[in-house]
């Protein structure tokens, strides 16, 4: 069975991305489903925040093969095959596999088979390649029997991420309230539905090839990429912004979404963003709560008062706390998983 593959993604970077896919990780888990996370940003900035420098050194200098995406990847660079993932227990019901700073020297065997799928023979070893992420994925998920497959990637239209989107079932789009996130999102859905419709000429060109009946038990990603919704960040993350600049652009994220992402013609524009019901949450800034739970490294809403989470701290640990799980409650029915 194969597990759903959701991706959080925005061609913009600085939108909160890496820390909310944390926090989502963690309140999954604490809802009894169980998580695999695949960090596939080459930053490794989600590795970071599960693990500690030492233990990421550790990984990264032994270089044993499926101890990150890159060692699981590597050999088919060369002659050999995916490697079986070796995922790090985080927590009950949460695991990861760590990121690796040399993926992104993955993206030039991604970028040279993307054209050959296309061939007429010989299709096996590009198809392999482009969905090896994929298939790393769902190697992950079955070892540990996963409910769901979180991603993160970094924020760029390039080959690595073009595999990502590949393998992904669902994706959700977050925004800051800037013009850049606007452009980006206005970018977005029309690479989306591109590499959705280029993905499928390749997966009919290999089921109608005559190597298919060799390879019965090669399964490949369907290339679903179904947007599911929108996280903006609330005002007060940019403090030297005002309130009217905040407006300005956040109520001009509907329609945009509407007409890029979702290539809705017949838009309305009276739509404001706090009644959007493609708008699936407005993040909070937290302030003070972020750098205490980087210190413990654990998520905001699991902090104590032995943590430093006292007095006001207290209760926006329990707000904090009731904010990811209606998010996660909301995520789960879109994607029709039982929580």
């Amino acid at each position: 069975m194969r597990a759903p593959v959701l991706t959080f993604f925005n061609n913009k970077g600085g939108v909160g991305k890496t820390s909310l896919i944390y926090h989502l990780a963690w309140m999954f888990s604490s809802l009894r489903k169980r998580v695999v996370i695949i960090d596939l940003d080459p930053q490794a900035n989600l590795t970071a925040a599960f693990l500690d420098e030492d233990k990421i050194e550790s990984i990264w200098s032994q270089q044993n093969i499926g101890s990150t995406i890159y060692q699981c990847v590597k050999p088919l660079t060369g002659v050999g095959d995916i490697s079986e993932p070796i995922l790090q227990n985080i927590a009950t019901d949460l695991y990861l596999l760590p990121g690796d700073v040399n993926l992104s020297g993955y993206e030039d065997a991604l970028s040279g088979e993307w054209p050959n799928s296309m061939g007429d023979n010989n299709l096996y070893r590009p198809m392999r390649i482009l969905s090896s992420f994929w298939q790393v994925m769902q190697m992950a998920a079955t070892k540990i029997q996963a409910d769901i497959i979180l991603v993160d990637i970094g924020p760029n239209l390039g080959a690595i991420n073009r595999s990502v989107l590949v393998a992904t079932d669902y994706v959700v789009i977050p925004l800051g309230a800037d013009l850049f996130s606007l452009q980006g999102l206005k970018n977005l859905g029309p690479t989306l539905r591109s590499w959705k419709g280029l993905w499928q000429k390749r997966l009919d060109n290999w089921n109608g090839s005559t190597e298919k009946p060799m390879f019965p038990n090669f399964q490949l990603p369907l290339g679903l990429m179904q947007p599911i919704g929108y996280l903006c960040q609330q005002h007060g993350v940019r403090l030297d912004r005002p309130v009217k600049a905040y407006d300005k652009w956040v109520q001009r994220i509907p329609h945009v979404y509407r007409e890029s992402v979702l290539n809705n013609a017949l838009v309305a524009d009276n739509i404001r963003q706090e009644d959007d019901p493609y708008c699936l949450a407005t993040i909070k800034h937290y302030r003070s709560l972020i750098p205490m739970a980087q210190e413990h490294r654990k998520p905001i809403f699991a902090l104590t008062s032995a943590d430093g989470a006292i007095g006001s701290h207290a209760n926006a640990v329990q707000g904090a706390k009731q904010d990811f799980k209606e998010l996660a409650l909301k995520i789960a029915a879109q994607i029709q998983m039982t929580v």
